[in-house]
């Protein structure tokens, strides 16, 4: 989705990355015109034939059987291609999405035939769900995939990943670099604790190290982003001793530099009357104070109220001081404090998603 400022971008971006030896491309109907730029260079031409390519393109859960069905002819349009290997449905976010696919005749009808028909060789999910409705979702086994946000530092999804593993389900983390932390960009603090290793290598070695997770995507906006994640992305074995040593150094100073006022994001304080999603607000807390981590926080916060299900929760200047969460919390933090001292700190322009 982010390789979308010209066709020629998209095309260079897309031609890089097959001969560099990715052989696994993910769109979506949502990405603006990504599945049509991604047609137009099947069109002009790839280093590799289709065959030893794997399309991987979203589409939302729909109502009915007929509209997903005429969503699946389009991407195919799109895409310029006959068959999709891997259909996602994106989004599974809320419980109500959820009954949407476990409808008999709703939009699973669809992908069922397309299964059948060969349009389709594969169906997952994607998803930014709370960890329950995953959770659920997975337990339908309806699905071969999942999509789903796992990294250093956000390991929330853990057992999700552990039940997809369990299921014999691949495991495809989304945005390691960016969601993950913006670690492309890492501040000094935080470089100087991964050393010698870089921020954005540390985190795919924790992931690729856990032998769990199928794939992570790059999420390249040019050729050249492309460069550092393909440095690391044969390193799967287990993690080294100074590796370790790089984890236990970051928690422990995190554990310093915010003493007894550390989330340890156990989600106890949920639900808030007034809809503040506090795990969230103290993670990106944790992590600006602990790490200086102040740019990835502002980008998260921002698009809180502004991303509807997709990133969903009211910001902490929202805290009424009910006192609900205060004896759910098992460091007795004082959250309304908390969540407003990170609305003062992160505060920033109000963002949104990328598409959409």
């Amino acid at each position: 989705m982010r390789y979308l400022t010209t066709p020629k971008n998209a095309y260079d971006t897309i031609n890089a990355t097959i001969s560099h030896g990715i052989n696994h491309l993910e769109t979506a109907r949502g990405y603006g015109q990504s599945e049509e730029f991604l047609g137009r260079a099947f069109a002009a031409g790839l280093p590799v034939p289709r065959s030893q390519l794997y399309i991987t393109t979203k589409i939302p859960p729909t109502e009915d059987a007929d509209t997903m069905n005429r969503y699946i002819d389009e991407s195919l349009a799109r895409l310029n291609v006959c068959y999709i290997d891997c259909l996602g449905i994106h989004g599974i976010n809320t419980w109500e999405h959820l009954e949407l696919i476990k409808n008999p005749n709703g939009c699973m009808q669809a992908v069922w035939k397309a299964i059948d028909d060969g349009r389709v060789k594969h169906i997952g999910f994607s998803t930014h769900a709370p960890l329950e409705v995953i959770l659920a979702t997975i337990n339908t086994d309806f699905f071969e995939f999942v999509n789903l946000h796992y990294y250093y530092f956000f390991q929330r999804n853990a057992p999700a990943v552990e039940l997809a593993y369990q299921k014999e389900m691949g495991v495809f983390i989304i945005s390691p670099s960016d969601k993950g932390g913006r670690l492309y960009t890492p501040p000094p603090t935080l470089v100087k604790l991964c050393h010698p290793f870089s921020p954005l290598e540390i985190n795919y070695r924790f992931l690729l190290s856990d032998s769990r997770i199928t794939t992570l995507s790059v999420g390249a906006g040019n050729p050249d982003e492309l460069i550092k994640p393909l440095q690391t992305s044969d390193s799967i074995h287990p993690l080294t001793e100074e590796e370790k040593r790089v984890f236990h150094t970051l928690a422990d100073y995190s554990y310093q530099a915010l003493g007894n006022s550390q989330c340890s994001q156990c989600y106890k304080c949920l639900p808030c009357p007034e809809n503040i999603n506090i795990p969230e607000i103290l993670r990106l807390r944790n992590l600006t104070i602990s790490y200086n981590m102040k740019n990835y926080g502002e980008y998260r916060y921002g698009m809180l109220e502004n991303s509807g299900h997709w990133f969903p929760g009211m910001k902490g200047n929202r805290c009424t001081e009910c006192g609900d969460c205060l004896p759910r919390c098992p460091e007795n933090l004082d959250i309304p404090s908390l969540l407003q001292d990170t609305h003062t700190r992160l505060q920033g322009k109000p963002g949104r998603r990328l598409w959409g």
